[in-house]
C-alpha cells in the first residue's frame, strides 16, 4: 500500500518528528534548556505593564498562580483582584497580600466574573487556553469597563510551517537567555512563597496559533494579535469608549 509522505513541518519537530538527527538535536537543547531553565511567563510581565492603559484603578488577574503579577500590578496604582481556578493556587496567593487591601484573591472561574464592565485592566498570562476560547474572550469584553484594556499572553499549538519556524527559532535561543538570567541575582528575596509551593497546573493548548489569531479578531474587533519568541504569543484589545 502506498504510504503517506510526512510532511517536512512534522520531521522538523523535534516533539514529533522521527528523524533521528532532528531528535538527537531536540535532546541536547532539553538537557541544556534543564540546565539553565526560566520562567517565559514571567518573561512577559514587561511586556503587559508598557501596555497598561492610563487608568488603572481595577485590575483583574486571571489565572493569578503565585501572584507575581499581582504584585506587579499593586505596584504600577491598580487595586488588584487576582483569580484562580485552582484552589492551591488562589490560597498561595491569599497568603502572600494577606493584609493588603488593595489586593482581592479568589478561587472560581473566570466565567463567573460579573460581565458589569468593572475592571480597567484584565491580564491572562498562560491561563486563557484553559479556558473555551470565544466565550471567554466575549466575556473579556464585557468585564472591561469603557477604554479598559485587555492584555494576554497565552500559548498555542502549532498550526502551520510560520509557527514551526518561530518555535525552532525559539528552541536554539531559548538555553541562551537561560544562561543569561543565571547570571543575574534574583530580584525575589528567597522564601517569599516558602518551600511548599503547590505544582502550577498544565494543559495542552487545542487551538493554533492562527485559530487564535483569527477567532480574536473576529470577536473583537481591532484586537492585536502577536506570535512571539518562547513558545507564546500575546493579544492585546482595547474596549471602546462609545
Amino acid at each position: 500500500m502506498p504510504t503517506t509522505p510526512t510532511t517536512p513541518r512534522t520531521q522538523l519537530d523535534p516533539r514529533t518528528t522521527t528523524n533521528p538527527l532532528v531528535r538527537a538535536g531536540g535532546r541536547w537543547l532539553g538537557r541544556l534548556n534543564d540546565r539553565f531553565p526560566w520562567n517565559h511567563n514571567d518573561h512577559f510581565h514587561g511586556w503587559i505593564l508598557r501596555r497598561l492603559p492610563r487608568r488603572r484603578r481595577r485590575a483583574l488577574d486571571v489565572g493569578c498562580g503565585t501572584g507575581l503579577l499581582v504584585d506587579r500590578l499593586r505596584r504600577a496604582g491598580a487595586t488588584v483582584v487576582g483569580l484562580d481556578a485552582d484552589a492551591a493556587m488562589a490560597e498561595v496567593t491569599a497568603g502572600r497580600f494577606a493584609g493588603d487591601p488593595g489586593v482581592t484573591v479568589r478561587h472560581g472561574r473566570f466565567e463567573d466574573v460579573p460581565a458589569d464592565g468593572s475592571f480597567d485592566v484584565v491580564t491572562m498570562v498562560a491561563s486563557l487556553h484553559h479556558m473555551d476560547l470565544e466565550p471567554a474572550l466575549r466575556h473579556a469584553a464585557g468585564v472591561l469597563a469603557p477604554g479598559g484594556r485587555l492584555l494576554v499572553v497565552g500559548l498555542a499549538r502549532i498550526g502551520a510551517p510560520r509557527d514551526l519556524a518561530v518555535d525552532l527559532v525559539s528552541s536554539f535561543v531559548n538555553p541562551v537567555v537561560g544562561v543569561a538570567k543565571s547570571l543575574r541575582r534574583s530580584r525575589v528575596p528567597a522564601g517569599v512563597l516558602g518551600d511548599d509551593v503547590p505544582p502550577v497546573p498544565m494543559r495542552d493548548s487545542r487551538e493554533s496559533y492562527g485559530e487564535v489569531r483569527d477567532t480574536a479578531r473576529r470577536v473583537l474587533p481591532g484586537a492585536r494579535f502577536r506570535q512571539r519568541l518562547f513558545f507564546r504569543y500575546t493579544l492585546e484589545w482595547t474596549s471602546p469608549t462609545s
